[in-house]
């Protein structure tokens, strides 16, 4: 899968965002960086298709074909700590809620998923009563663990402890070279030192 931005811009309210945005982001781990306020986030939620772009366009492509853009969602899995989980569901409800819309990365059941989240002590309790950081990881395990072919996380490491931390560079290694990956960050131990960098100030 490809994805091509071409003149990309957001504006809000007469300030732009980033405007003449123009790159092609191939499989690999792409790090948005930028200080705080800079846009990252709405960068990627144009991308993933949750906000509108004010000029420009994105196609997918794959394999040299356009890939619809109504079927792209099936493709993509979204981590962010402001994304909202259902909380009056357990964590088995919720897994295996989102892995009927998702395939899991190589057949892994739900309680395979569990045990990689390490979370299966808390299998029957609500999302409601899940800790800031538990949450945070179940939410990482679901990028993690599914097999699509794009993933956007965003300041991924937020709420997690530095045990969690460990786990998400253990589990990191799930985000295969065949996927495009998006990490937003102003932190430079939230994506791989190899990372394709894109400095969002570097587009306003």
């Amino acid at each position: 899968m490809i994805i091509t931005a071409a003149n990309l811009g957001k504006q809000f309210n007469r300030e732009w965002i980033f405007k003449d945005l123009s790159y092609s982001f191939k499989p690999g781990i792409h790090a948005v960086t930028g200080p705080n306020g800079s846009g990252k986030s709405t960068l990627l939620q144009v991308l993933w298709g949750q906000l509108p772009a004010s000029e420009g366009t994105l196609t997918f492509t794959e394999d040299e074909k356009d890939f619809p853009a109504e079927d792209i969602y099936q493709q993509i899995v979204i981590a962010t700590p402001y994304m909202d989980l259902v909380e009056e569901f357990t964590l088995e409800e919720i897994l295996k809620f989102h892995f009927s819309f998702k395939k899991s990365i190589n057949g892994k059941s739900i309680h395979e998923i569990m045990d990689l989240l390490e979370l299966s002590h808390a299998k029957n309790k609500t999302i409601g009563q899940f800790s800031s950081g538990m949450k945070q990881r179940l939410k990482l395990g679901l990028a993690f663990f599914s097999d699509v072919k794009i993933v956007f996380l965003d300041e991924p490491t937020t709420n997690l402890d530095k045990k969690s931390i460990a786990w998400y560079w253990q589990n990191f290694e799930h985000l295969g070279p065949e996927k495009v990956v998006f990490v937003g960050s102003n932190l430079e131990n939230e994506y791989p030192q190899n990372a394709v960098k894109i400095n969002l100030p570097d587009y306003k």
